[in-house]
């Protein structure tokens, strides 16, 4: 399958493009700022791409209005239909985000519920109580996503609301030539449209991938052969970021262990989880990470541990921002993408996960987990990796088993010999390729 050996790249179209954060219905071709951004991924080694909302919504993408029509604020049809046959062209595959569990309340069919009440056709596309209000004073009470009246629960039991929404999809794999969905919520979403969804997306491409967001809980909830193909990995997420903060890196080897170790007991170590260290809902790495001489070892994690690396835009380069008080501070505007020494390890990262299949396919192994240093083994027959990383501000000098003499470390491409320990320099990563007996 395409998407296990792809490192992809979020993208949150309404941020970048810098949208304003409520739709006037004014047209602006905002969205072909991103044929400036082809060279820069294309230089990153991504080959995958996740477009967060882009369709018709009230505010700020998850607020569906309509799912056939592009954002006004990033432009019409054919610019999508542009962007994403320039990025397909490219050798790219494409995701779209499937907001399935709530729309907007612009939504076109809750608006005909507001103005037609108990007479809607749609009314029970929705889990509408006609006793009832909101402070919206619709007349009406209705099911909503976590108290949030702005978002209007779907009723994913109604056959006639799961074709349309099925239709969508079709559509948008016709169209537009999407490789695959990540959905929205996916903890929440109904298990019964999951496989109706899981068996539709099969039938237009056997090799659709559907990434469910999971934030909490078991992530085989969702993640079988009858629902999605992966989720969001936020628990080695939150491990990375709070290990590198309260320098207890055993806090991460322990994540790692519990799901990808060769314990009979280790909970996800076929399945291939979403590696990231920060997205539209959390707070920029930079930002994140206290001591920022720990940003380059959180990625040398994360694209050499289990999963399928993603980094959100603009993050390769360090920006920064909270989501303390704003979510719009993480979904920034920016012109144009840059580049600095961050950037170019992450490329390099990206070029070693693709040339080398033992990143995408091998077995898991802590080989040595101290409070600021740690060394993990990826191996997959006679090939094998390992990462060590040193989070003190001190040289560490690391004695263990390599179960070789030398190594080739991949990422200044110089030799590496294990014979009289091995020395780390403060805050240094190292990925070495072990050499073969």
């Amino acid at each position: 399958m395409w998407y296990k050996e792809s490192v992809f790249y979020q993208i949150y179209p309404l941020g970048l493009c810098g949208a304003p954060r409520e739709n006037d219905g004014q047209v602006v071709s905002r969205i072909m700022q991103l044929l400036d951004w082809l060279p820069h991924l294309q230089k990153m080694n991504i080959n995958g791409v996740i477009f967060n909302p882009l369709f018709d919504s009230d505010r700020h993408g998850y607020d569906t209005r309509n799912f056939n029509k592009l954002d006004p604020r990033l432009g019409t049809n054919e610019d999508l239909k542009t962007i994403c046959k320039t990025y397909n062209d490219a050798g790219l595959a494409l995701m779209f985000d499937g907001v399935f569990n709530h729309v907007g309340r612009g939504f076109w069919a809750f608006q005909d519920v507001i103005e037609n009440k108990e007479s809607s056709r749609y009314k029970d596309w929705f889990h509408i109580h006609f006793g009832g209000n909101t402070h919206f004073n619709d007349g009406f009470h209705y099911d909503n996503w976590e108290g949030h009246y702005e978002l209007v629960k779907l009723n994913l039991n109604n056959p006639e609301l799961v074709d349309y929404l099925l239709q969508q999809v079709t559509h948008w794999v016709t169209e537009y030539g999407i490789k695959g969905l990540r959905l929205d919520v996916a903890y929440m979403v109904d298990r019964n449209f999951l496989r109706r969804l899981h068996d539709h997306c099969l039938s237009l491409d056997p090799e659709f991938f559907l990434l469910g967001e999971m934030i909490h809980g078991d992530y085989r909830q969702i993640v079988n052969g009858e629902m999605c193909h992966s989720a969001t990995n936020y628990e080695c997420a939150k491990g990375l970021v709070s290990a590198l903060n309260s320098h207890n890196l055993f806090e991460v080897a322990h994540s790692l262990q519990r799901q990808f170790g060769q314990e009979q007991w280790a909970l996800y170590r076929d399945l291939p989880l979403l590696s990231f260290v920060d997205n539209h809902d959390l707070s920029r790495a930079a930002t994140a990470i206290q001591d920022k001489r720990c940003l380059p070892l959180a990625y040398a994690i994360i694209f050499t541990m289990p999963g399928l690396p993603c980094i959100y835009y603009g993050s390769e380069w360090g920006i920064e921002g909270s989501v303390q008080h704003d979510d719009a501070d993480v979904r920034q505007s920016i012109r144009q993408p840059e580049w600095n020494e961050l950037t170019e390890l992450i490329a390099q990262l990206a070029d070693i996960r693709r040339r080398y299949p033992v990143l995408a396919r091998g077995a898991f192994r802590n080989v040595l987990i101290q409070n600021k240093q740690l060394i993990f083994e990826r191996k997959d027959g006679e090939q094998r990796i390992m990462t060590a990383v040193n989070m003190d501000d001190q040289p560490a000098t690391l004695h263990f088993d390599a179960g070789c003499g030398r190594a080739r470390e991949l990422i200044t491409d110089t030799d590496h010999d294990f014979g009289a320990g091995s020395e780390l320099e403060p805050f240094a990563y190292k990925v070495w390729l072990m050499e073969t007996n």
